[in-house]
């Protein structure tokens, strides 16, 4: 049996067994030809490997992200606004909102204790960052499609935070009508998944709520446009990458994350790239492959050509001397725990999903 072959596709002679132990550069010489020939490589091997060579459209990169996944998915969106051209985002809050500060993070800008957010502090930040060559221009964020979502029953991150990232990117000039801001269903502080087992309303690990709503594809298709309906995924099209590659030791990185890579795009179709960031608490380390198999967005993946990316963030423990400098939910780092630059284009987290975006195939940095 020949476990490296896509499913339904028997015209292809795809080498059996399961990678062995090899250098980085010849996994990935020998993972570009298995994707050329239309092969699948079998997730459960011992060793992960290198992010496969797709031909993806440089103009159709987007991304989303839940909680610490969404402050981290407005970084990117910001930092690499050139070939960014959308951003879905569930309970975060604007640029720059914890300003480094941990405290900042906890009662400014998720529960606000007397001060929310405040639009023209994150602006005003941006602008620093883009006079000085650090993140690309922010008249590359005025074409953008974005998507707003704050639940009725959230109290983890304050309406008035979302509140005021919809009011950023309105000052900076994207037109009302391109901003889809969700704010009418009673949902908790999680991402909307028809796979949860977790009532809409409530606030609960794993954070994927039952809500009667698909929101992936709501994301998806308002970032895209129309999409043609979602379809079973592919077991084996969730694949395990070894994501220390990419990392280069950053704090806060999991060695290993996941990419659904449809079949099509394993053919050499045109595909999009979509980023997808889990939330804390929703890591590989706690939840295994869960956000990535239960949120949907592989269905709607396969049958619109859209290979979507799952970086992983991990736990990182804090010095007795001071527990505000650690991650201990495995958050993605919006408030400075890696580096004190979180946000350009250069900081650690953001180039290292920026370097695995160019491993797949679209370069996100200049």
């Amino acid at each position: 049996m020949n476990i490296f072959k896509s499913f339904g596709d028997t015209r292809r002679d795809c080498p059996a067994g399961k990678i062995a132990t090899k250098s980085p550069a010849t996994m990935l010489l020998e993972r570009v030809r298995m994707v050329a020939l239309g092969c699948v490589l079998w997730p459960g091997a011992s060793l992960a490997d290198p992010l496969p060579l797709l031909n993806l459209d440089p103009a159709a990169t987007t991304v989303s992200g839940l909680s610490s996944g969404a402050f981290m998915a407005v970084q990117l969106q910001v930092a690499f606004s050139s070939a960014i051209s959308g951003v879905g985002i569930v309970a975060g809050g604007p640029f720059n909102c914890a300003d480094k500060s941990v405290w900042r993070a906890l009662y400014v800008c998720m529960n606000p204790f007397w001060d929310g957010p405040d639009p023209a502090e994150a602006i005003a930040s941006m602008r620093t960052l883009a006079e000085q060559g650090k993140i690309d221009p922010l008249d590359d964020i005025d074409p953008d499609r974005i998507y707003l979502f704050h639940g009725k029953s959230d109290h983890t991150v304050a309406r008035a935070t979302m509140d005021a990232l919809k009011e950023t990117y309105l000052s900076l000039g994207i037109p009302e009508m391109a901003i889809n801001y969700t704010v009418s269903v009673d949902a908790g502080h999680g991402f909307v998944t028809e796979q949860a087992l977790t009532a809409c309303a409530k606030t609960q690990p794993d954070f994927l709520i039952d809500c009667d709503i698909d929101q992936a594809g709501d994301i998806l298709n308002w970032l895209y446009g129309e999409l043609s309906q979602p379809i079973a995924p592919r077991d084996l099209g969730l694949l395990t990458f070894d994501q220390s590659l990419y990392t280069e030791d950053v704090a806060g990185m999991d060695s290993k994350a996941f990419v659904y890579v449809p079949v099509a795009c394993t053919e050499g179709e045109v595909c999009r790239l979509h980023i997808a960031l889990h939330g804390c608490n929703q890591g590989r380390e706690t939840m295994g492959e869960d956000y990535a198999r239960l949120t949907g967005y592989n269905g709607w993946a396969e049958a619109n050509n859209i290979v979507v990316l799952y970086p992983q963030a991990v736990k990182t423990p804090s010095p007795w001397y001071n527990w505000f400098a650690g991650n201990p939910k495995g958050c993605w780092d919006w408030w400075g725990y890696s580096a004190s630059d979180y946000l350009s284009r250069t900081a650690p987290q953001p180039a290292a999903i920026s370097r695995m975006a160019g491993a797949l195939g679209v370069a996100l940095g200049r």
